[in-house]
């Protein structure tokens, strides 16, 4: 179970846009993330990796926990709002869930439940 200091530095480091970072110091070697219902992404190099490929995407992003953070012993289910600003100019924001499994200080398990909509990019209006 993840002690509330853990959880705490694990938001901060996300909402401090540090995404890659925080896979490598909070997900176990093994863990795995899954996006909605498609197949996971196995290994915290590869998580690594995948917020590496979407932050070079991106000119700007923001990342904001919206609490209550919800823990119950091992399970905790964060609501996030990300801001994507994408080097084309177009923007993506988009609101999801994360329910996450611990082993100890680190995260096992993760699934994001959103509605992928949100996931096409919009272009500012003037």
């Amino acid at each position: 179970m993840p002690s509330q200091d853990t959880i705490k530095r694990f938001i901060a480091k996300v909402e401090a846009n540090e995404h890659a970072a925080a896979c490598e110091e909070f997900y176990t070697e093994n863990s795995s993330m899954q996006e909605n219902q498609a197949k996971p992404r196995i290994g915290r190099a590869a998580h690594v990796a995948a917020e590496h490929a979407v932050m070079s995407r991106a000119r700007s992003v923001t990342s904001t926990c919206v609490h209550p953070v919800l823990v119950n012993g091992d399970h905790v289910v964060i609501r996030w709002i990300f801001r994507f600003e994408w080097l084309d100019g177009s923007v993506t924001q988009m609101e999801e869930l994360a329910y996450q499994r611990w082993e100890g200080e680190c995260i096992a398990e993760e699934t994001f439940f959103y509605d992928p909509a949100q996931r096409i990019p919009q272009r500012p209006t003037a």
